[in-house]
């Protein structure tokens, strides 16, 4: 059973380029007291982005969420990818929330498409049929016609599509300013807002016009 009603949340992490975005989604979810449970999924492409991108090899399976985190967490559960037969495979289970972050095309792919071949994939197609929360971050420039065409039908299926677009209007003086805003956006799109995210209430000049 639930401790009261705290979520339950799925990520994912692909191949694709934003590893440090996926390593701030876990650190911002490992410590907010309204998430009970995180279910992490790493592809084969998702683990050597870990590795080329932080430096972070995975060693054995419990040993990659304490280097990314710099700390042990007693919330998040780490599933092998081929591990179709997983609780959050099924819509029986109860996640409230999944992210793909980042999501490289070829996941979105697979999700706008129905094809379940891995856990990723497989989680996603649960949480569009039975209408939860799926945003998939989506990390590729330029974008083709078929990357957006897929975008769409993800979309039309129940897909929140969040492109890994940086955001400078708060005056971010560092990176991790930067990913932090980002990683907000998205957990708020989850049901999780985030006291560290910048909310815009106009500009200076507007706001003096006013006064």
């Amino acid at each position: 059973m639930r401790e009261h009603d705290k979520k339950i949340v799925t990520v994912g992490v692909t191949g694709a380029s934003g590893a440090v975005l996926a390593q701030k989604m876990l650190a911002l979810l490992d410590s907010d007291s309204r998430v009970e449970r995180i279910h992490l999924v790493v592809t084969e492409t998702g683990l050597r982005l870990f590795a080329e991108e932080l430096a972070i090899a995975a060693g054995s399976p419990n040993q990659l969420v304490p280097r990314l985190l710099g700390r042990p967490s007693q919330k998040i559960e780490q599933i092998a990818n081929k591990d179709v037969g997983a609780s959050i495979a099924s819509g029986s289970y109860s996640v409230d929330a999944m992210a793909v972050i980042p999501c490289s095309v070829g996941t979105l792919a697979k999700i706008a498409a129905g094809t379940c071949d891995d856990l990723v994939a497989r989680s996603a197609d649960v949480m569009l049929k039975e209408g939860r929360k799926l945003v998939l971050c989506v990390r590729d420039t330029p974008f083709s016609r078929i990357h957006l065409e897929n975008m769409l039908r993800a979309q039309e299926a129940g897909a929140v599509i969040m492109p890994a677009v940086l955001s400078f209007y708060h005056a971010p003086k560092t990176i991790d300013d930067l990913v932090t805003q980002y990683v907000c956006r998205a957990l708020a799109q989850m049901d999780l807002p985030q006291e560290a995210m910048f909310r815009w209430s106009g500009s200076v000049a507007t706001r003096e016009a006013k006064a």
